[in-house]
């Protein structure tokens, strides 16, 4: 009896270490996306350049599926130089102090869609922060397989500890508390 309960323990343990599938980020076909309000009229919009994660999956529909993600602060891009060195300086992402930016979560199902629920931390500050979800389709390419998210929320980067903040004579904002997030990756499913 004790030898079955091994056996069926050893084989239950050996089935779910081989469910488990591991999805990295096509970089070439994925964007870390951003826009924030800009002197109250209209968006900027910026992008990390440098950045890297996956999701590890249990089962097929993904739901459940640990993803975990990290962006270099100084690979922000908002085709500006000068705009992208003062976010870079300490007056908001502080890219020498706090050089990365990063989540942990989970995909969580309700019905047919999903919502990504984990920590991000940024500058030193961690908050718990949910968004919604589209995507998660599989594909088999004929070379592997792939599949896609789009992760959409807002932010209050003053929860994050960014606070510079500048008023136009008006006194609107220069730049909004709200951050916008566009976040569209590609997946490739490790053989």
């Amino acid at each position: 009896m004790k030898k079955s309960i091994i056996l069926f323990a050893s084989l239950f343990s050996t089935t779910f270490m081989f469910a488990q599938t591991t999805w990295t980020i096509d970089n070439g076909h994925s964007k870390i996306g951003f826009s924030v309000t800009h002197m109250a009229v209209a968006e900027t919009e910026g992008k990390f350049n440098e950045y890297s994660g996956a999701l590890v999956s249990r089962n097929e529909n993904f739901d459940g599926a640990e993803i975990t993600f990290s962006a270099k602060t100084a690979s922000i891009d908002t085709e500006n130089e000068r705009r992208d060195g003062h976010l870079k300086s300490p007056d908001f992402f502080d890219a020498a102090k706090y050089p990365d930016i990063t989540f942990k979560g989970n995909l969580v199902k309700s019905g047919a869609k999903y919502k990504l629920k984990g920590d991000l931390t940024m500058h030193g500050v961690t908050k718990p922060v949910e968004f919604e979800v589209s995507g998660g389709a599989t594909v088999n390419t004929g070379r592997g397989f792939k599949s896609g998210f789009k992760f959409t929320g807002t932010i209050s980067r003053k929860d994050f500890g960014l606070t510079w903040a500048n008023t136009t004579p008006t006194g609107e904002m220069v730049v909004s508390d709200e951050v916008e997030l566009n976040i569209k990756i590609e997946l490739d499913k490790k053989a």
